[in-house]
């Protein structure tokens, strides 16, 4: 026994400092990755914001063929199929007019859905770990592999489709000509035109809509309530899409059951670096300890 013991001791001798020197290369890849990153989002967003929307939606499908996710990968299809044909409809040069109010529908209807997909997800998972999933006679792991997997399927899905949105949103304000990145617009806003679907405003803002009602900025431009809020929550935009003054978020979500979506977008804007980047950067230290030879 003891001349086993010895043996293990041998064999593993000198990995403590192995295995400090890989904490070490880990930390400082992370640190230097933030800030490189970090700087190419700010002094290149639109090329920062592509690379990282591809990466979103290529990184999960190889782990998903490698682990033969079939389930995810038929999601994946049906909506990477429906996305595709409303980003050509949004990048089409003269826009439909019916292109914008296709192209919020459709994302806001992912957003409502991966919403609702991951507030279930998590309350299954609070649910097991209460124990509370053995009053239906429901295994602790299976209720948690169900809770863990509705959580991912919302957060994953919700992150894809805010980018996906962000960049559709760009194209179109950019197309109508009442919104520019950079500069002026190229078309001058009348007070019956909502900037962010170019359409006519029928109903006056003081008054009750049957469809739907008319929403007036601090600034005191006018659009469409659903176009307004499509802008904000689902295309990320903070700014008025004529005149880029800043938008009060909580001003126009009066409402506290309306204020959990906007938080709930910042979470998934904050989780896209660990879906998008980390496994780039684990592997990326994964491939510097190997030709340093640590194991």
């Amino acid at each position: 026994m003891r001349v086993e013991h010895a043996r293990m001791h041998a064999k593993h001798r000198g990995h403590e400092a192995m295995h400090a020197e890989m904490v070490l290369i880990l930390i400082a890849t992370l640190v230097v990755a933030q800030l490189l990153l970090v700087q190419w989002k700010q002094r290149h967003p639109r090329s920062y914001n592509m690379v990282t929307l591809f990466q979103m939606w290529v990184v999960p499908l190889y782990f998903t063929v490698k682990l033969h996710w079939w389930r995810f990968l038929v999601i994946w299809i049906l909506f990477s199929a429906v996305t595709a044909f409303v980003t050509f409809r949004a990048t089409r040069k003269p826009l439909v007019q019916t292109t914008p109010r296709l192209v919020y529908k459709w994302f806001l209807l992912i957003y409502k859905i991966s919403y609702a997909t991951g507030i279930v997800g998590y309350m299954a998972v609070m649910f097991t770990l209460f124990g509370l999933n053995l009053l239906f006679k429901i295994k602790p792991e299976d209720a948690m592999d169900f809770g863990i997997s509705l959580l991912f399927y919302g957060l994953y899905y919700g992150v894809l489709e805010r980018d996906f949105a962000e960049m559709c949103a760009d194209y179109m304000a950019s197309t109508i000509g009442f919104y520019s990145k950079s500069g002026m617009p190229t078309k001058h806003l009348s007070d019956s035109v909502c900037a962010v679907c170019g359409q006519q405003i029928f109903v006056d803002v003081s008054e009750e809509g049957i469809i739907e009602n008319t929403y007036r900025l601090s600034c005191n431009h006018v659009f469409h309530e659903f176009c307004i809020r499509g802008w904000c929550i689902v295309g990320k935009k903070q700014t008025c899409p004529y005149c880029k003054e800043k938008v009060d978020l909580k001003r126009m979500f009066s409402n506290p059951w309306e204020r959990p979506h906007v938080m709930y977008g910042q979470l998934l804007d904050w989780l896209r670096y660990l879906v998008a980047w980390q496994p780039v950067i684990i592997g990326l230290v994964q491939g510097i300890n190997y030709i340093l030879g640590l194991e």
